[in-house]
């Protein structure tokens, strides 16, 4: 896809959708009742946001403890970040997409969709990694003939 398009999309577009959800709702609700809804959405998502943050800082720091390397936790603090910012922008399809990543089931299934899809992880019917022709496969081992 042409970046340019994607540019345009996003801070053309996405204004432009959100500026006519709100004049939808605010002829329904009235002009008020729309302002104090989005500044509302914007202080539950910065307190689940940061709620939702500390958990997901214990849970690196308990993959930590353990040893391990914890980026699928990494990436989803990468995402509440982004999540963040969505609620903070006023608007009620940033805020639908920002709730739509505080979902911790829903969090967890975006990072791994674009680990699978940015090919950083394999499905466990090929555990091991795609090898190329040229490179042959050498297996190390050990044996020793016992005689009858």
């Amino acid at each position: 896809m042409n970046p340019g398009f994607i540019f345009l999309l996003i801070f053309v577009g996405a204004p432009a959708v959100e500026l006519y959800f709100m004049v939808q709702v605010g002829t329904e609700i009235g002009a008020f009742s729309t302002v104090m809804l989005v500044l509302f959405t914007a202080a539950l998502g910065g307190v689940l946001v940061r709620v939702q943050g500390f958990t997901t800082a214990m849970r690196v720091r308990e993959s930590m403890g353990r040893g391990e390397i914890p980026a699928i936790e990494m990436m989803e603090g990468i995402l509440l970040l982004i999540a963040g910012l969505l609620l903070l922008l006023p608007g009620f399809v940033t805020d639908a997409l920002g709730f739509i990543c505080l979902i911790p089931a829903a969090r967890r299934g975006i990072v791994l969709w674009f680990l699978k899809r940015s090919n950083a992880i394999w499905p466990a019917s090929s555990a091991v990694q795609p090898k190329s022709d040229s490179d042959p496969r050498i297996i190390d081992a050990e044996y020793r003939r016992e005689d009858d």
